[in-house]
């Protein structure tokens, strides 16, 4: 049995050096069971965004606005995975899931960084899918690659400010026990719920980028997607409408996924059985949507089946060559 309380010295007082993550389950078999799983789904979502990447990257006729930030999207479902899936794998096979104080913030901001970068992403996305549907014909002028790099550095930097002003405002807050996380990882609500402090200028901080970094850029995907619709409707001919809706179908998709779970985790009252289902939709917008979103983006896209018909040819000439 892991003892709620692991404490260092902090001048005169104990406080928390190190906490225990309850994790998905303590039922030992079913840690043994998950283990193979989620180690393939990991493995899998490495290969599949890596591969991604490398393919845009490798291919100029993808050197387009869209898959730019599609190859940044990858870039950052594979680092908020590998934020959490390689701790949450090993502690399957611990007895004791502990975790130090320095890891934990390192984890949470890692995490946030990306999570909060993936919404301003998202909401970038948004914005180039409706350039490319409502003024087709100035959209070379308009997403030229100046502006997309700007835009990806302000997603980037935006993510990288909003986390680490909760990670600063959270962690620097004293705690003296308990110092179980009722989580599979360091999340930001159970911790801060676990402070021995008054918390609430850490709770303002995290309302406050959820407010402008999450809500904000879900306004301006519905913003986007209002004024897409309605020039979808100004489209006279079926084909038409059926071709503007495809162009932004894909990533109203991984929107839907990502919002729509991360929000039923995040104001759902909590409870005890509030907090099995949030594990589980957490697992969901944590460890699946990274490996989600290369398929969505990839499985009805003839660009992408192109590109990879053309690389597969390249490199059979390349072998046979030798």
């Amino acid at each position: 049995m892991t003892s709620s309380r692991s404490m260092g010295w902090n001048g005169n007082h104990t406080s928390v050096a190190m906490f225990v993550l309850l994790g998905l389950s303590d039922e030992k078999e079913l840690q043994l069971i998950l283990f193979p799983i989620f180690l393939g789904i990991y493995l899998v979502t490495l290969i599949w965004n890596l591969g991604l990447i490398l393919l845009i990257r490798r291919d100029f006729r993808l050197h387009t606005p869209m898959y730019f930030f599609l190859c940044f999207l990858s870039f950052i479902d594979v680092c908020y995975s590998s934020s959490i899936s390689p701790r949450m794998l090993s502690d399957f096979l611990k007895n004791e899931k502990i975790i130090s104080f320095i890891a934990c913030a390192t984890q949470y901001f890692v995490a946030a960084w990306m999570a909060l970068a993936e919404c301003c992403l998202l909401a970038t996305m948004a914005y180039d899918r409706y350039v490319a549907i409502g003024s087709p014909l100035q959209y070379s002028a308009i997403m030229v690659p100046d502006l997309c790099g700007k835009m990806v550095a302000g997603a980037y930097v935006s993510g990288f400010l909003s986390s680490l002003s909760q990670t600063v405002s959270c962690f620097q807050l004293y705690y003296c026990g308990p110092n179980i996380i009722q989580h599979f990882f360091c999340d930001l609500p159970q911790i801060i719920s676990l402070s021995c402090s008054n918390p609430f200028i850490a709770q303002m901080t995290l309302l406050v980028v959820a407010i402008v970094v999450g809500f904000g850029s879900l306004f301006v995907i519905l913003l986007s997607y209002g004024f897409i619709a309605a020039s979808i409707l100004k489209i006279s001919s079926g084909k038409g409408c059926a071709k503007a809706f495809n162009t932004c179908a894909s990533h109203l998709a991984a929107v839907t996924l990502y919002y729509g779970t991360t929000l039923s985790v995040y104001l759902c009252p909590k409870s005890n059985q509030f907090m099995k289902q949030d594990k589980v939709l957490s697992v969901f917008y944590v460890i699946i949507i990274p490996i989600l979103n290369p398929l969505i983006y990839c499985l009805r896209n003839k660009e992408i089946k192109e590109a990879l018909k053309r690389l597969i040819k390249r490199t059979a000439a390349l072998c046979s060559s030798e």
